[in-house]
């Protein structure tokens, strides 16, 4: 079957194809309505989707598209967030209830609305996360994260660091940072679990990361974002091409990526805040701080990106 493929901004359709497992499976209604720079060789796949909607590039900018279950949106955008027009339909459907993947300082992530329960549980399917495991969330200022934790240690006055004042100088930036969780969070998200460890313990991790296409977006959500990274199926590696993101998550169930670039495999820092001093149980693209402590536990280690 022929495929006539279309972009946003205007470069030439016939230039992406996705791998030939999408097709085949009787089982994967999938169709792609905005595709991305050419590929190169090395990165071409073979295959093609079934069917797409043809739409004037024009109207591209001025029309969202119908949020439907079988439906891949894929927009490709600049880096630099020049043109983050083009992220309108996104903020529409994440608004909706979709789940899509979306760039980081870091890696890849596969995100939803933190208000919809359902499309927490959606993503929880997709990514085939046990409800025992937390979810990280990113957001877009200090006051998403007043509102959705109990906020950083500022001291006692008795010779317990102020960490407040010293952690805002890493944000944004390729920090993930373990807090107790407010009664705002939703209780998907939070971590509670059955070992005497961390049965009284509530916890999240929050990123806020510095990404001007990701700040753009949870600018326009007005909420932060439940976020988990994007990894293969059966392994521990991330998936760093936003075109081998959609060929591998599109048949899962995700609803858009945003492309902005291959990334580097390169996670966050993770930071554990609960206690009485601020501990690295990963270090990732974050530079370790003087106030802060290496320790390895491999039990703390979050959902995170």
């Amino acid at each position: 079957m022929g495929l006539e493929l279309v972009k946003i901004g205007g470069v030439s359709p016939n230039s992406l194809s996705f791998s030939s497992s999408v097709t085949k499976s009787p089982l994967v209604p999938f169709n792609l309505k905005a595709v991305v720079l050419p590929l190169t060789p090395q990165r071409k796949l073979s295959g093609l989707c079934t069917a797409t909607t043809k739409r004037n590039p024009k109207r591209l900018k001025y029309s969202a598209p119908r949020f439907s279950r079988g439906e891949l949106l894929y927009v490709e955008v600049d880096q630099s967030g020049d043109d983050t027009w083009k992220l309108e339909p996104v903020v529409k459907l994440l608004k909706e209830g979709a789940v899509g993947v979306i760039p980081t300082d870091t890696v890849y992530a596969i995100v939803c609305d933190l208000r919809s329960q359902s499309s927490i549980e959606r993503l929880r399917r997709i990514k085939e996360i046990e409800t025992s495991k937390p979810l990280s969330i990113l957001c877009h200022s200090l006051r998403d994260i007043d509102t959705y934790t109990l906020g950083f240690p500022r001291g006692n006055g008795q010779g317990s660091t102020n960490v407040f004042r010293v952690v805002k100088h890493c944000l944004p930036g390729p920090y993930t940072f373990i807090l107790p969780a407010s009664k705002e969070l939703p209780k998907q998200c939070i971590r509670n679990g059955t070992t005497p460890k961390y049965a009284a313990r509530k916890t999240v991790g929050i990123r806020m990361p510095d990404d001007a296409v990701c700040q753009a977006i949870l600018e326009e959500m007005g909420a932060p974002l439940i976020s988990t990274s994007v990894k293969w199926a059966k392994g521990e590696e991330w998936i760093l091409d936003p075109v081998a993101i959609a060929d591998v998550y599109g048949p899962m169930g995700i609803d858009f990526v945003v492309a902005a670039g291959v990334r580097v495999a390169d996670p966050s820092t993770v930071v554990d805040m609960t206690g009485d001093s601020p501990i690295i149980i990963r270090q990732g693209k974050g530079p370790k701080k003087d106030w802060m402590i290496v320790q390895e536990d491999e039990d703390s280690t979050m959902s995170v990106s």
